[in-house]
């Protein structure tokens, strides 16, 4: 079915109106998955419009990237450099809950857009600032990327071979985890202002992201030296392996998916004794256990593998991200939709990302054209100045 916008089914942020002046991944993504769950959101954007439509994409007319993380908004330009645009912004604050931004620091308080002067409109604002580094500190006003913050967290050096060059985490996966945050950060101040009545601040930076998906790591004991072994990989048997065609990802840390891949593939021997029978003692011996796991491995294809572990092993033959649109699981869920854009045409995407069995929210619709609802959306704007 044609997904178009629609209110047939209000999901748990029904009646909640989000404002969202950001651009990239992390701000409008967060409010993507605040439309998800039946926020109406207006994307406002300045006459050139958000930068990740002219990021490169195989798509002739629209970024891939763009239409990704801009689902179920309503588009509109309002260039805040002008005073009326400006005003026509600030009549949209005073009948809305939310406003979501990445400006970097003091940005906003020269576009008149600012905490201060927009609370003073409308207290019960909810005000999210997506920023690189945060609001304080050093590096308060350097420009933050996804890579960037990979880059100096960590998180490359860890994902390289020892002695290797560090190595990007394709996929934006800070701008992402930052949007999870968003998302749950402004949702908890909307509860808060139920019992409250106010409205607050809320920030969220890549850097403070980038961090969270370390905490697994970031713990450093009083009595550890500095060169400690903080990643959670547990050796060379849960990995990536090769067969016969294709490769296959295999999760064996417990006793029972230990045993059972032994098993599987004809490797029993391997469960007699002591000497393999912990994470950590395959770890230490994986030298001798992952030649004879590939030379069984060979035998087959990873999709054959993946059918013969079933239940009993973690596993899943690599795949292309093409493959997920006709994957009968993604199907089972209704992860994918078919969307109607007025520029890119008729295409297929994910739909969303969080189900409620009873607020399950509209059905999600594609993201807007560049200016497509200016005139729905001034005319909220001039709504307001008439009831005022």
């Amino acid at each position: 079915m044609t997904t178009t916008p629609s209110s047939s089914a209000a999901g748990p942020l029904a009646g909640v109106r989000v404002l969202d002046l950001s651009a990239y991944i992390a701000g409008p993504y967060g409010c993507a998955l605040l439309a998800d769950q039946g926020a109406e959101v207006l994307k406002i954007e300045p006459p050139a419009g958000d930068n990740l439509r002219r990021y490169p994409s195989t798509l002739a007319e629209e970024s891939r990237a763009f239409l990704g993380v801009n689902r179920s908004k309503r588009g509109a330009v309002l260039d805040l450099k002008q005073p009326e645009d400006l005003a026509v912004l600030h009549r949209l604050v005073q009948q809305s809950d939310v406003l979501v931004h990445n400006f970097r620091p003091g940005v906003p308080e020269r576009l008149g857009i600012g905490y201060e002067a927009l609370a003073a409109i409308n207290p019960r604002l909810v005000y999210c600032a997506v920023t690189g580094y945060g609001d304080k500190g050093p590096l308060r006003q350097r420009a933050g990327y996804d890579q960037v913050l990979q880059t100096m967290t960590g998180m490359c050096a860890m994902q390289a071979p020892a002695g290797a060059a560090p190595q990007i985490l394709y996929g934006s996966v800070v701008d992402y985890y930052a949007a999870s945050l968003i998302a749950a950060a402004v949702s908890s101040a909307l509860y808060e202002r139920e019992k409250s009545g106010a409205g607050q601040q809320v920030g969220v930076s890549l850097l403070r992201s980038a961090l969270a998906m370390q905490s697994a790591r970031l713990v450093w004991a009083d009595s550890e030296r500095r060169e400690v072994g903080r990643d959670m990989r547990s050796g060379g048997i849960t990995g990536i392996h090769p067969t016969r065609a294709g490769w296959i990802y295999i999760s064996a840390n417990t006793p029972h998916f230990w045993q059972a891949l032994c098993e599987k593939t004809g490797l029993a021997e391997l469960l007699d004794g002591d000497r393999y029978d912990t994470v950590r003692k395959r770890a230490r011996h994986h030298a001798e256990i992952v030649p004879r796991l590939h030379a069984a491995l060979a035998a087959r294809s990873a999709l054959e593998w993946e059918d013969i572990c079933g239940d009993e092993v973690p596993c899943a033959a690599a795949r292309t991200v093409e493959d997920m649109f006709d994957c009968p699981q993604v199907q089972a869920e209704d992860m994918v939709a078919r969307f109607d854009h007025p520029v890119a045409g008729s295409y297929r995407g994910f739909s969303r990302a969080m189900t409620f069995g009873r607020t399950p929210g509209p059905q999600p619709f594609a993201a807007p054209a560049l200016g497509q609802h200016d005139a729905e959306v001034r005319a909220l704007a001039d709504a307001q100045r008439e009831a005022a």
